[in-house]
């Protein structure tokens, strides 16, 4: 009788921890890619941390959905050849839908709503038609939706591409580019509103003028591999959830005033 308790408790045993391995086998594992120097949105400290708007919401998301993340940063113009070579599964770091990358990727939904700014200087007496930047050194972020626009719309500028928004930043206070054309929330965040950025101003001056920049869209997502239905349904009903719990808006408010999503409740803000 003792032999054949001891077999069966055994016996429980083992199926026990089969079903745990299952259970193991089936947890979703994702490698997510960010940029690491956006700020407010990425930010890498100098003993490698990661952090930043879209990380910490990454990893809320990953939580939400029980997943086990790990989130690598690499060059803003490396994650989407990344994600199409299938070396990660998905990008946190906010993207435009440039066609190119709605054929190549399937995109989330808005993780935020960011509109198109120059910044200049105070006593930049012009506006941004064709003529007043004819010869302007314009600085951009290599690959990014910024960039295009410049090369399809502003032929006569002459636009000087950058890695990250922080080299822009120094050389347009070192007077090597006149102008620096980008997202307005990451350049109110950490330069207008800044004492570096006394001397600057944004154009056009009004959201409702700069929608037209980058189109009349100006959401921008993250994006996981093309087809990946499944996980992008995911993705969306965590961060659905987020935004509703307010989870979204706790997490915006450490690195940002006001509003990113126009869909945050109002109990939230």
């Amino acid at each position: 009788m003792k032999l054949l308790r001891s077999i069966r408790i055994f016996s429980i045993l083992l199926l026990a921890m089969g079903i745990a391995q299952v259970a193991s086998a089936d947890t979703l594992k994702l490698k997510l890619g960010n940029e690491g120097t956006y700020p407010p949105f990425a930010i890498t400290a100098t003993d490698g941390t990661l952090s930043g708007m879209e990380p910490d919401l990454a990893r809320a998301l990953c939580d939400r959905m029980h997943a086990e993340c790990e989130i690598v940063t690499m060059d803003f113009g490396a994650l989407l050849p990344s994600l199409v070579a299938g070396k990660l599964d998905m990008i946190v770091s906010q993207l435009t839908r440039k066609p190119e990358r709605m054929k190549a990727t399937q995109f989330t939904r808005d993780i935020l709503e960011n509109s198109a700014v120059f910044v200049v200087s105070k006593d930049w007496n012009k506006g941004f038609s064709t003529d007043d930047l004819n010869g302007v050194k314009v600085a951009v972020q290599k690959g990014s939706a910024h960039a295009s626009w410049i090369e399809d719309n502003r032929p006569e500028a002459k636009p000087v591409y950058y890695e990250n928004p922080n080299q822009q930043k120094l050389d347009l206070l070192a007077g090597r580019v006149d102008t620096v054309f980008g997202a307005k929330l990451n350049w109110v965040a950490t330069f207008i509103d800044t004492p570096e950025g006394d001397g600057y101003k944004l154009i056009p001056g009004s959201s409702e003028e700069s929608l037209w920049l980058l189109g009349s869209r100006i959401g921008a997502g993250w994006a996981v591999q093309k087809g990946e239905i499944e996980l992008s349904e995911k993705v969306n009903a965590a961060l659905n959830s987020m935004i509703k719990d307010c989870t979204y808006t706790k997490i915006r408010l450490k690195y940002l005033s006001e509003p990113t999503l126009t869909d945050e409740p109002k109990e939230c803000l």
